[in-house]
C-alpha cells in the first residue's frame, strides 16, 4: 500500500522527526513557526535623509550663510540602482531544480544523471537530455537571461507576477556551501551595497526583520554600521507611517507650517553649535562630523515632510501599479497573504528611492519534509515575490537587482513524487555541499550584457561551479566555501553594473577584500554596466 503523505501549506509550520524543536527566532522563522511582526515606525530626527525640495528656505542650504551645509538633501539625484534581497529562512534548494547549475564551462556544462537526482530532478526531466552542448536544452527556460529549469515553481511564480521581462532581465547563479538551519550564514550584504554609494530619500536600510541585517541570515560583521541599522518594515502601514513628525501634527494642521517650525529649529541649533565652537576648537574631524550631523537633521525632517506630506504617497494599498484592477496583486490576495504584503512595502520603498536597500525575509524553507510539495509552493511563492519586485520595477522603469540566498540548502535521495503530472524528486534532508545562491537584474534601457569570456558567453552566469556529482567544488571561487565573500561578490557585482568594480579595492570602498587581485575579480564579474547608468549613476 502507498504511503500517504500529510503535505504542508505554504504558511503552516513544518515539524521534522529528526530536528529538536526549534528555540531560537531564527530556527523558529526557518521552520515558518514565527512570521515577522509589526511595528509602528516613524521617521526619527536623527535618522532622516532626504531630497532637496524647492521650498526650503534658501538661507539654510546657502554656504555662505549657514556653517552646516552637508545635509546630503539631494540624495535622490545621482542615484545608484536599488536593490533587494530574499533571505529564505531554513535552507532552500537553488540549484539544478530552480536555477540550472552545471560544471566549469557554465550553466550548460551537464552533470551527470546522478548528480542531478540529487538536486531533485530524475532522468525523465534532465536538463540536457538530448545535447548539453547546444544552447536550448530540454526542460530549461532562459526568457529572464539566466537559466531555470523549465519545472522550476520559482521561475514559474516569477512569470505568474513579472510580465515583460524576455530582453530587459539577466542574472547570474553562484555555487557556494552555506551551513544549514543557521542565521550565522553572513549572506546579508546591504551595509556594503550602502558603502559602495547607494542612498535613500527617508532611509538607507529596511528589512522586514528586527535584526541587525533586516533578515535571518547576519550581515559580515566587518561591514555592520550602527548608524545605518536596517529600520523594520513588514507591511503597508509601515511604510505609510514613516512620514511622521510626533507631537507636531498635534499642534499644527498645516504642513508648511510645520516645516517652519523645523526650519526655525535647525537655525537655533546653528547658533548653539557656533558657541561650543567659540569654547572647543575642534573644527575637523568627529568633531565636526557630529555638529554637521546635529546641524542637518531638522533640515532633513522638513525636507522629507515637505516631499511627502500624505502617508498615501508610501502606501502600497493605494498605488494602482501593486493593488488593484491593473495591479500587481488584486485586492481579494494582497489583503489574504501577509507575505505579498510585506514584498510589496519594501519593494515600494526600495524602488521607489525612499529607501536604499532592502531585505525581505521569507520563512518556512527547511522543506525537507519527506514530500516534494511543501517546497514546490513555497518556492512558487517565494517566486511570486520576486516577480513583483520585477514588475513593479518595470511599471516605473527603475532598474533593479535582486540577490535570492538561503542558510543551507536540501538534497534528494531519489524517492519519486508527481507533482502537478511531473515526477521529480523528493527532498530528504539538508545539504549543505548543493547551496547556491543567484541575482537578477532588470534595466529598462535593454538587458545587462554578460561580461566577454574569451568565446565563452556563459561562463560568467555561472560564478563557479559544481563537480559532476552535484557538490560545490570549493575551489572554483574565493566565495565557492566562503559565505562573507560570497557577499563581496555580490557587492563586487553590484558596483560593476555602474562601471565601478575598479573602486572597489579602494581604501573608501573594500580595502581588506579578499576577492583577490584586478584580473581574479574581473572573473568573478557578471555583467557589463548597465545602459541606463552614466558616470556611475541613473540617467
Amino acid at each position: 500500500m502507498a504511503r500517504r503523505h500529510r503535505f504542508f501549506k505554504p504558511d503552516e509550520a513544518l515539524r521534522h522527526p529528526d530536528h529538536h524543536r526549534p528555540i531560537s527566532r531564527r530556527e523558529l522563522l526557518s521552520q515558518g513557526f514565527r512570521a515577522g511582526g509589526a511595528t509602528l515606525l516613524g521617521t526619527s530626527l536623527y535618522a532622516l535623509l532626504g531630497q532637496r525640495a524647492h521650498a526650503i528656505s534658501p538661507d539654510l542650504l546657502d554656504p555662505a550663510r549657514t556653517p552646516y551645509t552637508s545635509c546630503d538633501l539631494g540624495a535622490a539625484s545621482g542615484r545608484k540602482i536599488p536593490f533587494i534581497c530574499f533571505d529564505l529562512a531554513g535552507g532552500a534548494n537553488i540549484a539544478g531544480s530552480n536555477v540550472i547549475v552545471g560544471g566549469p564551462g557554465g550553466q550548460r556544462d551537464a552533470l551527470s544523471t546522478a548528480g542531478y537526482a540529487r538536486l531533485g530532478l530524475p532522468p525523465d526531466i534532465l536538463p540536457f537530455a538530448n545535447n548539453p552542448n547546444t544552447a536550448s536544452g530540454m526542460f530549461t527556460d532562459d526568457s529572464l537571461g539566466l537559466l531555470f529549469h523549465s519545472e522550476s515553481a520559482m521561475l514559474r511564480g516569477i512569470l505568474d507576477k513579472a510580465t515583460g521581462m524576455p530582453g530587459f532581465v539577466n542574472g547570474a547563479v553562484i555555487p557556494g556551501r552555506s551551513e544549514n538551519d543557521t542565521g550565522n550564514n553572513p549572506h546579508n550584504p546591504m551595509y556594503g551595497i550602502y558603502r559602495a554609494g547607494l542612498r535613500g530619500q527617508i532611509l538607507q536600510l529596511i528589512g522586514s526583520e528586527n535584526s541587525e541585517s533586516g533578515g535571518n541570515s547576519m550581515a559580515p560583521s566587518m561591514l555592520i554600521d550602527p548608524e545605518i541599522r536596517p529600520t523594520k518594515v513588514d507591511r503597508p502601514s509601515d511604510a505609510s507611517g514613516l512620514v511622521d513628525v510626533g507631537d507636531l501634527n498635534l499642534l499644527l494642521d498645516n504642513p508648511d507650517d510645520i516645516v517652519s517650525v523645523m526650519e526655525s529649529m535647525k537655525r537655533i541649533t546653528d547658533f548653539k553649535l557656533d558657541l561650543v565652537n567659540t569654547r572647543v576648537n575642534n573644527p575637523t574631524g568627529e568633531d565636526k562630523r557630529l555638529k554637521d550631523r546635529l546641524s542637518c537633521e531638522y533640515l532633513r525632517s522638513a525636507d522629507t515632510l515637505e516631499k511627502f506630506s500624505s502617508p498615501d504617497a508610501l502606501d502600497p494599498r493605494i498605488d494602482a501599479n501593486i493593488v488593484g484592477a491593473a495591479g500587481i496583486f488584486d485586492s481579494a490576495e494582497f489583503e489574504g497573504d501577509r507575505e505579498f504584503q510585506k514584498a510589496a512595502s519594501v519593494m515600494k520603498l526600495v524602488v521607489d528611492g525612499i529607501a536604499g536597500a532592502g531585505t525581505i525575509e521569507m520563512g518556512g524553507y527547511d522543506y525537507h519534509t519527506g514530500d516534494r510539495r511543501t517546497g514546490e509552493a513555497r518556492d512558487f511563492r517565494a517566486g511570486q515575490c520576486i516577480g513583483a519586485c520585477l514588475d513593479y520595477a518595470r511599471r516605473t522603469s527603475t532598474p533593479l537587482m535582486i540577490y535570492v540566498f538561503s542558510d543551507g540548502s536540501v538534497s534528494s535521495d531519489g524517492t519519486i513524487e508527481v507533482v502537478n503530472g511531473v515526477e521529480k524528486g523528493v527532498w530528504s534532508g539538508d545539504n549543505s555541499s548543493t547551496a547556491a545562491s543567484f541575482f537578477l537584474v532588470y534595466d529598462p534601457a535593454g538587458a545587462p550584457q554578460l561580461m566577454d569570456s574569451s568565446g565563452d558567453p556563459f561562463q560568467h552566469q555561472q560564478l563557479g561551479w559544481m563537480r559532476t556529482d552535484a557538490s560545490v567544488e570549493t575551489t572554483s571561487t574565493p566565495a565557492a566555501n566562503n559565505v562573507n565573500l560570497n557577499v563581496e561578490t555580490i557587492i563586487l557585482n553590484y558596483m560593476a553594473l555602474h562601471g565601478e568594480q575598479n573602486l572597489f579595492a579602494d581604501s573608501g570602498f573594500f580595502p581588506g577584500q579578499g576577492l583577490g587581485n584586478a584580473a581574479t575579480r574581473d572573473r568573478m564579474v557578471a555583467f557589463q554596466p548597465l545602459a541606463s547608468i552614466s558616470g556611475g549613476v541613473l540617467l
